[in-house]
């Protein structure tokens, strides 16, 4: 069984449907993944309502161990997690956490990377950039977290139009059915390879 971490900073809509897939029935099968630890930098995110719904434990996380100290890897590893999903989590991965899961962690971009990427490129700034430069598409990226900001190598994109008349919110709710639809199957092809 591989058991996954949700790292997320937010409302959780991501983790929702990530944890929705997960815990579908499967006719004949039983499911190999679990999402076994919701991990947060927010006591206050939404995820964490989900999280209890669906009685998946949660470990709030605070600024100077994740950084500074051992990044929470041996909570994560008495957890027996295997791989962290980010989806919306705010903070930059430190490479202690980095090293203890290489090519186990991977995110989901709002943007076809590597455009409208980088320190300070999340959620609304970047489809404010987005539609200021007049693309004509946008979309998401999947790909493995390094120690750079939506560097790593990327694992999967889709796009969708942006048209003149949108505005960061409208384009957002399209990037967002992009996310919902995509980030759980790429995540089970990942953990099936």
């Amino acid at each position: 069984m591989k058991q996954i971490a949700i790292f997320a900073s937010g409302a959780g809509s991501n983790a929702e449907k990530i944890i929705d897939h997960f815990t579908a029935p499967l006719p004949d099968e039983k499911r190999s993944v679990r999402v076994a630890l919701i991990v947060s930098n927010n006591p206050e995110a939404g995820v964490l309502k989900i999280a209890k719904a669906n009685n998946i434990p949660v470990q709030i996380i605070e600024k100077e161990k994740f950084f500074r100290g051992n990044a929470y890897v041996d909570e994560l590893r008495s957890a027996d997690i295997n791989f962290i999903v980010l989806a919306g989590f705010l903070w930059k991965i430190p490479s202690a956490l980095i090293k203890a899961f290489p090519e186990k962690i991977i995110n989901i971009h709002p943007a076809l990377l590597p455009k409208y990427g980088g320190k300070g490129m999340y959620g609304q700034h970047v489809h404010e950039a987005v539609i200021a430069n007049k693309e004509k598409e946008s979309g998401i990226t999947i790909h493995y977290v390094d120690e750079l900001y939506d560097h790593g190598k990327i694992l999967f994109q889709a796009q969708c139009p942006v048209y003149e008349t949108d505005s960061a919110a409208i384009l957002a709710n399209r990037i967002h059915v992009l996310e919902h639809k995509h980030y759980s199957t790429v995540i089970e092809k990942i953990l099936s390879d």
